[in-house]
């Protein structure tokens, strides 16, 4: 069982940024592959940007290639996500996510945060 904590999340203007953490309760945290994904308002939840177990892998979204970055310490059992250069388009809840299983283009998480919003004004 993995338990996540979002943080980070809040109201930035456009072309701000944000750091956004997910902090993993247990001792496994080095054996899940973590993810971000995000919901905006009316919209189903999508694919934000993925990292390998080690973090020597990751997996961006078209949408947010260049402007987002994620790492991992997995001796702080914490994923991070900075987001850079943030258009309003990027509101959303944004969720962390833990696998078992990265299966590269499909995405599914065995366990999920409860989301941190995120709201970028023009």
């Amino acid at each position: 069982q993995v338990q996540l904590v979002e943080s980070g999340g809040g109201l930035v203007q456009a072309g701000g940024s944000l750091r956004l953490s997910c902090a993993a309760s247990g001792r496994t945290f080095s054996r899940y592959a973590m993810g971000w994904f995000r919901q905006a308002p009316g919209k189903e939840r999508e694919f934000v940007v993925a990292i390998s177990y080690s973090g020597g892998l990751t997996y961006y979204a078209d949408s947010v290639k260049g402007r987002f970055t994620i790492s991992r310490d997995n001796a702080k059992n914490t994923v991070y996500l900075q987001m850079n250069s943030l258009k309003p388009e990027d509101t959303a809840v944004y969720y962390c996510a833990a696998t078992g299983e990265l299966r590269v283009g499909y995405w599914g998480m065995d366990y999920w945060g409860k989301g941190t919003l995120v709201t970028v004004s023009s």
